[in-house]
């Protein structure tokens, strides 16, 4: 009886976690100093990270360091969680396209400020600072698309995995550099590599700081498809018209279809089959369902 209640209780709790907006993984109960390492990163400033919404539903998140391939910088990191905050209010959002200035994605951290908070306690509070945000990125009700030029290393890499999708343009590379620098992921990239490629094909691109060119980010099933353009314009036009597939119709349907598949990622069977279920009851006889019906919409 005890056993039973506690696995409600647990349903319960994963549930209202994946369906909170902004939620954090940590606390300070787990050592979690949030305002310290926020105080920490503002000291490492340089680059920026500028979001554009635009009226189709479709954001554009643009990292901009290009004199350090785009690497986050201490205050990179903390515009990332605001820009992050913004988009789980973008109610009219559908999609999110991330993309880095300068023909190139992310060279992961900037090692600067890597170097300056090298022990453990500032190093424990980074990596649970960019867990929270990225696993806020992946939760978003938006469809979203890293596109990848150039390089996408370490943290960069990691970033290219809490997307939905992965579009690479030509002569472009993932590469998780972790085990060369002494590290392993800690933002959160090794657990949605294992869930994106498998536990085996994660283990061999993380042991062997493998770097995946397009072809074989295709066979691995860690990319969708290969770009025709290289350079920044033209793959940017590429996937704005490949996301637009995807994010067609009313933004109500798009976003409930995310957050469907979001519970069944997350969430054990009969949890994720109540969420589905509350979920279908908020589009059914919706106004996108009704005049679907109206218009005795034929599949096609």
């Amino acid at each position: 009886m005890a056993i039973s209640l506690w696995k409600n209780v647990l349903q319960t709790t994963k549930e209202r976690i994946l369906q909170q907006r902004g939620v954090s993984l940590y606390n300070g109960a787990h050592g979690y100093e949030e305002e310290a390492i926020k105080k920490k990163l503002q000291q490492f400033a340089g680059g920026s990270i500028t979001l554009c919404k635009e009226d189709d539903g479709i954001g554009i998140l643009t990292l901009n360091n290009p004199k350090l391939m785009n690497a986050f910088t201490g205050t990179m990191m903390l515009e990332l969680q605001e820009r992050v905050s913004e988009l789980e209010n973008w109610k009219d959002g559908k999609g999110l396209i991330i993309c880095g200035a300068g023909n190139t994605f992310c060279s992961g951290s900037d090692l600067n400020a890597v170097k300056a908070i090298a022990n453990s306690q500032d190093g424990m509070n980074m990596c649970m600072f960019m867990q929270n945000t990225l696993t806020r990125l992946m939760r978003l009700p938006l469809i979203s698309v890293a596109l990848v030029q150039g390089k996408a290393f370490g943290g960069g890499a990691e970033l290219t995995t809490a997307c939905d999708f992965r579009l690479m343009t030509p002569g472009s590379e993932i590469r998780f550099v972790h085990k060369r620098m002494g590290l392993v992921p800690g933002w959160g990239g090794a657990a949605r590599l294992v869930a994106i490629v498998g536990h085996g094909a994660a283990l061999r691109l993380l042991s062997g700081a493998t770097g995946v060119d397009p072809e074989m980010a295709r066979r691995l099933g860690l990319s969708e498809e290969t770009l025709e353009s290289s350079d920044g314009s033209g793959a940017l036009e590429e996937a704005r018209a490949w996301l637009g597939r995807h994010t067609e119709g009313p933004a109500s349907v798009v976003r409930a279809v995310k957050e469907v598949v979001a519970a069944g990622r997350e969430l054990p069977l009969e949890a994720a089959l109540r969420t589905e279920k509350d979920i279908f009851g908020r589009v059914w006889g919706g106004p996108a369902n009704l005049q679907a019906l109206a218009r005795r919409a034929k599949h096609k």
